[in-house]
């Protein structure tokens, strides 16, 4: 727990910051065997004055201090020559196997050319520094700073809507509903696959509510707190909103993606031992019909972050025995996976992160559009 209050730490007031999943191909898992981090090109702030250009390499040397105390020097490459075009880190890390599949890099840079760093493996130490600090797996591979800058013309809509809120802080339903509006309002959603759409949709949320705290929490901030149980009090509050939304934001998306397509289903029906799955399809009352086959009806999982906490569905629908599970996590270990692929759990992730994923998994491994297609062919009379 020191380690990730030190983290968030660092978040908050650092000059900026980015995270990224240890990918299936830094791990050399996908076959492409490349050298060291493959690092996107809008996080070059974080390590050079001006953008790469074409024709020509750079590199700088940097070091990164441990939470161990330990520091090892890593040098941020700039390959412009030749057909290649892209920023990568390497040298200095001691990780790159397959058992870190899925684990978080964090990077925080404290001045040009040193940096904290930080390897979050544990499934609660990745959930805690998102819900503290407001993240999803959907903000990996971005340039993060504590202070966010929101689109004009968003920024524009979100005040209006909050100029006519009569309630303290909307649903979460409410919250995912507006935003996909709002996206709507700002950019022509009808061409983009459903894959990519959802992944929108979700920063749309994320910027909405980031926007609503900013406002509701204002005069807090700004005036000094009484005392300490004040301040444990809102910060409490804070985070356990957080915590809400991040629970509820994909099943929210998810739920309005079926309505659209008339796809039936149950949400958090309870089966055996008062379980709750996320989804059932076609629903529960048939579900519970003792001679209702259980090959008709569909199980559906949905998890932002699924590295270890994936077990906890194998008993959420005795009589379904293909468990599918909807997650944001980008790569899983080959152990994991193949535990996984032995119980029956069928991976259905956004297209942009099915690459992130061992090579030889990749084709067992559903998109949203394609898994979609089979609940209507499954379940649409």
């Amino acid at each position: 727990m020191e380690i990730i209050e030190k983290l968030l730490s660092d978040c908050s007031s650092t000059a900026g910051y980015f995270f990224k999943y240890i990918s299936a191909n830094d791990a050399g898992k996908t076959g492409a065997h490349q050298a060291g981090f493959y690092i996107p090109r809008n996080v070059w702030p974080l390590f050079f004055d001006k953008p790469g250009k074409k024709g020509e390499n750079k590199d700088i040397w940097i070091n990164i201090k441990w939470p161990d105390g330990t520091s090892t020097q890593s040098r941020f490459i700039w390959y412009g020559r030749g057909t290649r075009a892209e920023y990568r880190l390497t040298n200095g890390f001691s990780f790159l196997t397959n058992d870190n599949v899925g684990d978080i890099l964090v990077l925080s840079k404290q001045d040009k050319e040193n940096f904290n760093g930080y390897l979050l493996s544990e499934e609660d130490d990745i959930d805690s520094f998102f819900d503290a600090l407001n993240l999803s797996p959907n903000n990996a591979y971005q340039l993060l700073k504590p202070e966010y800058v929101l689109e004009t013309k968003l920024e524009q809509l979100f005040e209006s809507w909050m100029q006519s809120l009569t309630v303290d802080f909307p649903e979460s339903k409410i919250i995912s509903g507006k935003s996909r509006d709002f996206l709507g309002a700002i950019e022509n959603t009808s061409n983009i696959k459903i894959d990519d759409l959802l992944l929108k949709w979700i920063d749309t949320e994320f910027s909405l509510f980031r926007y609503i705290e900013n406002n509701r929490y204002k005069n807090f901030i700004e005036k000094p707190f009484s005392s300490v149980e004040e301040l444990i009090k809102i910060a409490n509050t804070i985070l356990n909103r957080r915590k809400s939304r991040a629970g509820h934001s994909l099943e929210n998306h998810l739920s309005h993606i079926f309505d659209t397509r008339r796809i039936p289903y149950s949400s958090q029906a309870v089966t055996e031992q008062n379980k709750k799955p996320d989804f059932i399809f076609p629903d529960i009352k048939l579900y519970k019909k003792i001679e209702f086959p259980g090959n008709e009806l569909t199980f559906l999982a949905v998890k932002t972050t699924c590295k270890d906490r994936w077990r906890q569905i194998l008993n959420e629908a005795d009589k379904v025995k293909i468990k599918y599970l909807f997650t944001l996590q980008q790569g899983i270990s080959l152990k994991q996976l193949l535990e996984m692929d032995k119980y029956d759990v069928k991976l259905v992730v956004p297209e942009p992160y099915r690459h992130s994923y061992p090579k030889d998994f990749i084709p067992k491994i559903q998109n949203l559009n394609t898994y979609l297609n089979y609940l209507v062919c499954k379940h649409v009379k």
